[in-house]
Formats: structure tokens, C-alpha cells, sequence
């Protein structure tokens, strides 16, 4: 009965519960740890980590999710501007730690802190060495001036968050994210939770069946491991 489910406190093995006994918020365990293989068998697996300083860690699964294709990504006007003037410049796994830790230090509406914690920043910052995590950072006149971060896994990207100094930065990392991806033949961008603001750049969500559907047919595909240097920009 849905009523009776438990959020399940995880053991020393990287095993998680069937994500079909993830509560209505998509919490599905607790506890476990931050290690590369929870981690990857947790993405390939349509689970992600989301916690504060005042938690366990917690892993959702939620019954929607929020993705976006690499070819749909919606360009407003005045980053359509930025662009064709060339205000920003692009660079992939450049400076990788710079970007999570500016991440983690964004302020944003609605929330008191920040989930990106010193234990989050170490771990990614080990899948980053392993060729798993990735950075894409913007510049402006020689200063970043926005970008994100995420783990990539055959043909899909889990998005993890962004960042941005100058108007439009983040957005720029998020459209040349998404013509990288569309040029290397990745599925789709795993966005995770819905919000007005990823929807007005082209998010959409889609069942949780759906969407361990559509990665499943991702994770068929070999990962494009580490590091992405050297593309040109869009």
C-alpha cells in the first residue's frame, strides 16, 4: 500500500530500492555515501542525490522528470543577440572546480542554502577525474562569466546546476551544452525537477517510465569519457 511506504536507510553495498517505492516527493532512500560506483549506479539507475548541511544523504526518484533534447533548448532574443555578437566564449572541462564552486555559492530564489556541499564538490570533483563529471564554462572579456556542470553517461547528461556572473551566462553554457550534445548524438539532458524557468528554455517533463525507458536505450551507448577540451564553439 502506497501508505505504508519507508524511505529505506541504505546499507555498505551500492544496492538502492526499486525507485517504484519512491514516496510522492520521489524520495526513495537515505544514508549510503558519495563513492563513484553509488553514484554511477545511481544515475544509470534514474536516481540522483539531493540534500542539505541538515540531512542524511537523500536520493529521489521522482514520478515525473524534467528533461530537456539537445535540439530543443529555446533561444530568447537577447542571448540570440549575445551570440551572434559574440559577447561570450565557450570552453569544456577548462576549470571544472571553479565552476561547481561558483555553483555552490549561487544564491537562488526560495532556497536558504545550498545542496551543493564540501562532500558534494569532493565527489564530483572525483567523477571529473574519472572522466565522468564535466564543466562548461562561459567567458567574458577574459573572466567566467557563468557555465555548468553535470555527469555523463552513454548518451545522456544528468544536469547538475549553473551558474552566472553576466546576464545570459548560464543560458549560453545550457545552448552550447545542447549543440555539443546534438552534434555527438546524446539522447537527452536530464534536468531532474521541473521549474518555470528550465520550461521557458525548452524543458518538458515526461513519466518516470518514460524517462528510465529513454535511458535505458542511453546507456546502451559507450560513454564519452573525459575530458571534453578543445571544441570549438557552436
Amino acid at each position: 500500500m502506497p501508505g505504508n511506504k519507508r524511505v529505506v536507510y541504505l546499507k555498505d553495498d551500492e544496492s538502492f530500492p526499486p525507485v517504484s517505492e519512491s514516496l510522492a516527493d520521489g524520495l526513495l532512500a537515505a544514508g549510503g555515501d558519495l563513492g563513484e560506483k553509488r553514484l554511477l549506479t545511481a544515475y544509470k539507475s534514474g536516481i540522483f542525490p539531493w540534500y542539505d548541511e541538515y540531512s542524511p544523504i537523500l536520493w529521489y526518484s521522482p514520478k515525473r522528470r524534467c528533461i530537456f533534447r539537445p535540439d530543443g533548448f529555446i533561444v530568447s532574443h537577447s542571448l540570440k543577440q549575445k551570440l551572434n555578437n559574440q559577447v561570450f566564449t565557450f570552453t569544456m572541462d577548462q576549470n571544472f572546480a571553479e565552476v561547481i564552486t561558483a555553483c555552490a555559492h549561487t544564491r537562488r530564489k526560495q532556497e536558504d542554502g545550498t545542496w551543493i556541499l564540501p562532500e558534494m564538490i569532493y565527489a564530483y570533483t572525483q567523477l571529473h577525474k574519472s572522466g565522468y563529471a564535466h564543466s562548461v564554462e562561459v567567458w567574458h572579456k577574459g573572466n567566467l562569466a557563468g557555465g555548468l556542470y553535470g555527469v555523463s553517461m552513454g548518451k545522456a547528461f544528468f544536469g547538475e546546476s549553473m551558474f552566472h556572473k553576466v546576464t545570459d551566462a548560464s543560458k549560453a553554457a545550457l545552448h552550447y551544452l545542447c549543440n555539443w550534445l546534438l552534434r555527438n548524438g546524446f539522447h537527452f539532458i536530464d534536468a531532474q525537477m521541473e521549474t518555470r524557468h528550465l520550461v521557458s528554455l525548452g524543458a518538458f517533463t515526461v513519466s518516470r517510465d518514460i524517462y528510465l525507458k529513454m535511458l535505458n536505450e542511453a546507456m546502451e551507448h559507450t560513454t564519452l569519457k573525459g575530458p571534453w577540451k578543445n571544441i570549438q564553439s557552436p
